[in-house]
């Protein structure tokens, strides 16, 4: 049976590729045991007799992260099944995904585009997608070409990804350079590595310090240097620590909220309301919800003037300064003209 007697680890980037691709193709929809118990980085872990709790709530978090990279996933319900949730059926419209048929390329940006492709090794689906096709059509799914017709092999980890993953097998501790925004040097860090998992696109390490016991949580792309064993081990923990790493974030999510003016019309507004949760204050601003203030920050100042950030007061100070660093860079850049 799918799920029983397997423990292999499935990348995300893998099971969000082939949920992807099951739910391009199928016209009908799948529902959520038909995904659990077929597609890569589920049937894992799925159980045809057992609690898929866990599962669930992971699938639940996948059609967020696809949705929040711009694609769209439709939720059917069956036909004399209104309201039955067990009997919804989940599938991305093709005519949605695929780019407007007024869209045309040169030569040049074809090629450019086959380039590209090379990349990803264009040419053939990957194993664990051929057999998830053929588990679809033995459900008696009618499936078409799917759009992503080739297997990636682009790395889309940070560096510190496979050391870090290394060490959570081997329980080994491991010490590495840490740079927080606004900080001019690294710290270094020593940790007992639990889980990585991926929040919202990003790759987080959740680890215990050994020395105090705290449990900390660490974003990968601010590890500045390699990660390297100290040679001391740790002792395995209770209970699924990717599951509790992600629930901590969630929680953080949940409590964080940011208030912003968008003006309306714009690229800001248009990105910003699409954002999951995001909501509107009484007096009309947009709220977002966040787990890290300088990455939100980040991201608003890109807007430049489309978005003014209203609260908390460090938000509203770390977006300023950030276009305040962009207006000098600017201002350096055409003095050195003017001088030339």
């Amino acid at each position: 049976m799918a799920g029983q007697g397997t423990t292999a680890r499935v990348p995300v980037e893998e099971r969000l590729f082939s949920l992807v691709l099951a739910l391009l193709a199928t016209d009908h929809g799948l529902t959520k045991s038909q995904i659990l118990s077929t597609v890569q980085g589920y049937r894992q872990r799925y159980s045809a007799h057992g609690d898929n709790a866990n599962l669930e709530r992971q699938f639940e978090r996948d059609k967020d992260d696809i949705r929040e990279l711009g694609v769209p996933i439709e939720t059917l319900e069956s036909p004399g099944q209104a309201g039955n949730n067990q009997s919804l059926r989940y599938r991305i419209p093709r005519g949605e995904y695929e780019l407007p048929r007024d869209i045309s390329f040169t030569a040049e940006e074809t090629a450019l585009l086959g380039l590209a492709a090379m990349v990803w090794r264009e040419g053939s689906l990957s194993a664990e997608s051929r057999r998830a096709m053929i588990k679809l059509k033995a459900l008696g799914m009618e499936t078409v070409e799917p759009v992503l017709a080739y297997e990636p092999h682009v790395r889309v980890r940070e560096e510190a990804f496979e050391p870090l993953n290394t060490a959570i097998e081997k329980r080994h501790v491991v010490r590495f350079g840490y740079l927080k925004p606004g900080e001019s040097d690294a710290s270094v860090r020593t940790i007992a590595p639990l889980a990585l998992v991926q929040f919202q696109g990003r790759w987080h390490c959740c680890a215990i310090d050994p020395e105090s016991g705290e449990r900390k949580t660490f974003l990968l792309r601010r590890i500045v240097t390699p990660v390297s064993a100290t040679g001391a081990t740790f002792a395995a923990t209770e209970g699924d620590e990717a599951e509790r790493g992600l629930r901590d974030l969630g929680e953080v999510w949940s409590s964080h909220t940011a208030e912003v003016v968008v003006v309306k019309g714009t690229d800001a507004a248009t990105r910003l309301r699409k954002q999951r949760g995001a909501g509107m204050s009484e007096n009309g601003n947009l709220l977002l919800h966040y787990v890290d203030l300088n990455i939100l920050a980040d991201e608003l100042a890109g807007y430049g003037p489309e978005v003014i950030a209203v609260s908390p007061p460090e938000l509203v100070i770390a977006v300023r300064l950030r276009l305040r660093a962009v207006a000098a860079a600017h201002r350096d850049a055409g003095e050195a003209r003017d001088r030339g």
